[in-house]
């Protein structure tokens, strides 16, 4: 495992796992928000964004977390591991809310945490399961299915046992 591309709601507990694979993995870790917003949360020009992408893939070691389908192609053809953190509504709703909570709001805390919450963003993660979940599975099967380890976390306590596995192992 060397090249890991994790992907999830909003909430669902990408930035965590992809701290700590990174940390175990010694490889550098890589938030998209953090590419895709700037401090003042404007967009990076989609070319510019998937440009920056496939330079971040060509490395021999990486962890990227983040959804952002119209460029997930990218990550999922270069990597070796896929991470799909699986989780339930409520349990993603959750984890904006009390990021919410401990963070404060509009915040980038420069470690994955990305506080801006508005009704866009509990939308998406109400309909993330019936919307999004199926278009970033069948890209799973399409562009990685066949190269790379898939992982399906589908609750905390599955996502923090399998990085204790994968940290032991």
């Amino acid at each position: 495992m060397k090249r890991v591309a994790i992907v999830g709601c909003g909430g669902s507990g990408k930035s965590y796992v992809a701290r700590e694979l990174g940390r175990w993995l010694s490889a550098p870790v890589t938030h998209l928000d953090a590419v895709y917003y700037d401090d003042d949360w404007n967009e990076l020009p989609k070319d510019k964004f998937a440009e920056l992408q496939r330079d971040l893939v060509a490395a021999p070691s990486w962890v990227i977390d983040g959804n952002y389908n119209s460029t997930l192609q990218i990550r999922l053809e270069a990597c070796d591991t896929v991470v799909f953190m699986d989780m339930p509504t409520p349990t993603c709703l959750w984890g904006v809310l009390s990021r919410q909570l401990r963070h404060g709001h509009g915040q980038n805390k420069g470690n994955g945490i990305y506080n801006r919450i508005h009704m866009g963003v509990i939308r998406y993660v109400l309909t993330y399961r019936r919307k999004m979940r199926p278009r970033v599975l069948a890209k799973i099967d399409e562009y990685a299915r066949s190269h790379a380890q898939v992982v399906i976390l589908t609750s905390r306590r599955h996502a923090r046992r399998w990085l204790s596995e994968t940290a032991a192992g």
